[in-house]
């Protein structure tokens, strides 16, 4: 287990930022044939992204809630995204393919769920904890003077201001 870092740290990334959130509801406890293969077939996708340093995935997060589990997934960009996800030779289409059957067969047992923000400036801080989140998917460093504030972090663009396509 990682050891808190006990400085107070934000985040700094340089370039542009995709927030993806995936998760699942299970609607239907009792009948785990139904769900468990659509939440064992998350890690071999994790898996096979980590092998892949041009994928296009910074790193991840899982957090699991009352109704099942959501995966934060920090990407350099939408197009790398949804690159893996209509890759034919990667996992991600066999196993929305056989979501898709399972799901036919016992409507509402499990859903399924995404949400994709393009970032143009995010804001960190992180105290007494370790390296996670937007840190540890991007670069982790300490909070400076005048990034005391989080107004402060987000105004000055000190963590995560990212270039438009049409300038800064």
């Amino acid at each position: 287990m990682a050891h808190p870092d006990t400085r107070r740290m934000t985040h700094r990334h340089d370039g542009p930022l995709v927030v993806f959130h995936i998760g699942m509801t299970i609607n239907r406890w009792h009948r785990p044939d139904l769900w468990w293969p659509t939440f064992a077939a998350m890690p071999g996708m994790l898996a096979e992204l980590a092998k892949d340093p041009d994928s296009g995935l910074l790193g991840y997060r899982m957090l699991i809630g009352r109704r099942g589990p959501t995966l934060i997934q920090y990407w350099e960009s939408t197009e790398k995204l949804y690159a893996y996800a209509g890759d034919p030779t990667a996992q991600h289409r066999p196993a929305w393919a056989a979501y898709n059957r399972r799901a036919r067969r016992a409507n509402g047992a499990v859903g399924v769920f995404h949400e994709t923000y393009m970032v143009d400036r995010a804001e960190s801080i992180y105290v007494d904890t370790p390296t996670m989140g937007l840190a540890a998917a991007t670069r982790s460093v300490p909070v400076g003077p005048r990034s005391d504030q989080a107004r402060q972090r987000l105004a000055a663009g000190t963590t995560a201001t990212l270039s438009r396509p049409d300038g800064p």
